[in-house]
């Protein structure tokens, strides 16, 4: 075999090369030492053969859809999951959400979520939908896998969890309200987890609905391309169906609760010109993200349905765009189009992009892709822990292979081998016994232990999923019995603990309390609620105390010495260098770093992390408030230690000291949680709700006054709103409504400073 010429006079020069920049000798030595040491080839990552989707799998998966419903508080949610469960044959007759029949709604069944008439704990559900297929009219059979979220802020680890999971999403907005903050949250865990989704723009029949401004807020507050694929036919009172613009047909609702849809090719001379401008809109905005649709555009050609369907498909899975339906839930309005776009628009487990890590692997090895082949071996994901009477239920998404009941399946973390004693199929806080599911389902097992977020295989692969994103709580509450403590108390906490990530339980070391904390006031009064109600324990709480932060303002140099000696081998340590402010990671959210820069070997590297975890010792109270430190670098440049002296502890004690000695130095102040408020009320109570987030200390970010009722956005701080809803009530006659959530920590006001440092001081054991 003879080298091509121009490939042979490149070879020929690089030896030149090497001969001319190399002396001979030490050319010689070096191939010499290498020959003799033989040097192992650079281990490469093993090739992974990925499973093959058979016919059976594809056709299973094509009509396997797993969707959340998820919005901003009182967005119709629940009340749009009960329509959907009865237009699909789940459920015999339609209950409202706040029970005033005495049923309520199907997905709510805690009896506090029909009290107050909110969504508390995500529930899944299943059903079956005969969708009609837009480009060919003809009918499908669909299995549907659905959550129902909450809204409120509160449990948004309900929200994030399900997202985590699915493989699609309803996004419900309000036709009145438009994007509001929780939307915003709702819409950034999507994207998080890069979720596709279709919004439907509920509450069509409420007066001031304006759908095209609340399409034109998705475009602008949520950076997303969106346009209408439907044109309500009648507005607020007289709603009767809308127009599709994807097979340019009137849909109406008749018969009993909107049954019966009735299609016609005539639409109504009043809606049409209408109709046209936003079909046209509609291509325009498809042009814009999707190239096929570009070419039809700039040629001037008018898609085909079947051209118009596969470009919404292909955009909305890109996560590119997002079609938008219109109707009203309530009124029973427009529901079923709505189900066909999940159907046609939103992908299939198998169009979804799922990786795991192999844990053979370097963690910097590239992900391995899964396939949901009925074949492969099994990888499944526990996202939700729930208590019930059987014990625990681990709610379970399969992404690969098949869970079968009686089957032997292993936790990924601990490596333990647990046997599958039964497998159900939830159907809100009811269970359907089944003996095997297949990837792409979600199903529900008991008697395994686990947490949140771990991974299941069938012992075949080393693969483990991510886990979800878990908020840090932002709000604390000292919490005691009423009368003798009983071993419900701690049992009841223990159980909300495992089950919840963002309800966190300790006992203060100074106090001796037992502090409670999560996400906002409702959620940690929902829990208290929950432990009178299941647990019999009534329980009183303090006043909640704001989860408070330390950080730095300017670098401090340092050089410490600890020293103490004893009758035997004393301890010795000695570090230098300095601590520094240090901005948030807008990537990893990391604001707090330990850096090593010791060059001469001063100190040996066994020490090393030793010093490391005497850093982060010392960030865990701060000298102001007892409070964490954050924001905070510490660089280590240099330092000596004693052969006999010196040793782990040594040196994490001595970083401690140092950290704490130097700390007053770089000129600490307290940062406290502000949060982020949108408050809605009726028009003539705007200079009340104002007056009051300003009495609060608030920054007014924006208002907006439409019809009769107006929104503010207002930047508050935590310690300032407590109380504040029913101060809210009270000055609105009880018409007006708050949403608030967690935006960044910020200085306190010195003078506030100086008290939380006076009341730390007190609580303090004094130097005698």
């Amino acid at each position: 075999m003879s080298l091509s010429i121009p490939f042979a006079q490149r070879c020929l020069a690089a030896c030149r090369n090497t001969s001319r920049a190399t002396p001979l000798g030490l050319f010689t030595r070096h191939a010499a030492t290498a020959t003799v040491l033989k040097t192992p080839p650079r281990v490469e990552e093993p090739q992974v053969i990925q499973p093959q989707l058979t016919k059976e799998d594809r056709t299973r998966l094509g009509r396997q859809r797993n969707i959340g419903v998820s919005a901003h508080i009182d967005s119709g949610k629940t009340t749009l999951t009960e329509r959907i469960l009865y237009y699909t044959g789940r459920i015999r007759d339609i209950h409202e959400v706040r029970g005033r029949d005495a049923v309520g709604a199907k997905m709510d069944h805690m009896e506090l979520e029909r009290e107050k008439g909110i969504t508390i704990q995500s529930a899944a559900t299943f059903c079956d939908w005969h969708g009609t297929v837009p480009s060919t009219g003809e009918k499908k059979s669909y299995a549907i896998n659905i959550i129902d979220t909450p809204g409120h802020v509160d449990f948004t680890i309900e929200v994030e969890r399900a997202l985590r999971v699915l493989d699609g999403a309803i996004l419900v907005l309000c036709a009145v309200a438009g994007v509001q903050s929780q939307t915003t949250t709702v819409d950034r865990q999507m994207r998080r987890y890069n979720v596709p989704r279709i919004s439907f723009i509920n509450k069509m029949d409420r007066p001031g609905a304006n759908p095209w401004r609340v399409i034109q807020q998705i475009r602008s507050k949520l950076k997303i391309p969106a346009a209408a694929v439907n044109v309500p036919i009648g507005t607020e009172d007289e709603l009767k169906g809308v127009v599709d613009l994807v097979r340019w047909k009137a849909v109406y609702n008749e018969g009993e609760k909107g049954s019966t849809v009735v299609e016609s090719d005539e639409i109504p001379a009043d809606v049409l010109p209408l109709a046209k401008e936003k079909r046209t809109e509609l291509i325009e905005q498809l042009a814009d993200v999707d190239e096929e649709m570009c070419e039809l555009f700039l040629e001037e050609k008018e898609p085909t349905v079947a051209q118009l369907e596969a470009a919404i498909r292909r955009s909305t899975i890109a996560l590119k765009f997002s079609p938008v339906f219109l109707g009203s839930a309530i009124k029973n309005t427009a529901v079923q189009p709505m189900l066909d776009g999940v159907c046609a628009y939103l992908p299939n487990p198998s169009e979804a992009d799922v990786v795991a890590h192999d844990t053979s692997l370097p963690m910097s090895a590239s992900p391995v892709p899964l396939t949901p082949a009925a074949d492969a071996p099994l990888v499944s994901l526990a996202f939700k822990l729930e208590e019930s009477r059987f014990g625990q239920l681990t709610y379970m998404r399969v992404y690969q292979g098949s869970l079968r009941k009686g089957a032997y399946i292993f936790h990924a973390r601990t490596g333990k081998k647990v046997k599958v004693p039964r497998l159900v199929r939830m159907h809100s806080n009811e269970m359907e016994d089944i003996d095997s599911i297949g990837p792409g389902e979600i199903c529900a097992i008991f008697g395994v232990e686990c947490a949140s977020g771990d991974t299941f295989t069938d012992g075949s692969t080393s693969y483990s999923m991510t886990s979800m994103f878990v908020p840090e709580p932002v709000i604390s509450l000292a919490i005691k019995p009423v009368g003798q403590e009983t071993p419900n108390f701690s049992r009841a906490l223990n159980r909300f603990q495992r089950e919840d990530p963002t309800f966190k339980v300790h006992v203060d070391a100074e106090s001796k309390e037992t502090i409670i904390s999560g996400m906002g006031e409702l959620h940690l009064e929902v829990y208290v609620e929950r432990m009178k109600r299941e647990y019999n324990v009534e329980c009183t709480t303090g006043r909640p105390r704001v989860a408070y932060r330390e950080t730095l303002t300017q670098k401090v140099e340092f050089t410490y010495t600890h020293k103490k000696q004893t009758g035997g081998a004393g301890q010795f340590a000695r570090i230098s260098g300095f601590i520094e402010p240090m901005e948030r990671d807008p990537e990893t959210g990391k604001d707090v770093e330990f850096e090593n820069v010791v060059m001469s070997g001063n100190i040996p590297n066994n020490y090393i992390p030793a010093i490391e975890k005497g850093f982060y010792d010392a960030l865990e109270k701060g000298n102001l408030c007892g409070s964490t430190v954050t924001g905070c670098r510490f660089v280590l440049k240099d330092g000596s230690y004693h052969v006999v002296d010196s040793s782990e502890l040594a040196f994490r004690i001595c970083t401690v000291s140092a950290f704490r000695e130097n700390y007053a130095a770089a000129r600490p102040v307290i940062l406290e949680p502000i949060m982020s408020v949108e408050v809605i009320a009726p028009a003539e109570f705007q200079s009340n709700v104002i007056g009051g987030i300003t009495a609060r200390r608030g920054t007014i970010i924006d208002s907006e006054v439409r019809d009769d009722e107006f929104t503010v956005t207002a930047d508050v701080a935590l310690n300032d709103m407590f109380g504040y809803s029913s101060q809210l009530r009270g000055s609105t006659q009880g018409k007006g409504e708050f949403s608030m959530e967690y935006k960044m920590h910020q200085p306190v006001l010195p003078n506030h400073q100086k008290e939380l440092e006076e009341a730390y001081r007190k609580t303090r054991p004094q130097k005698k």
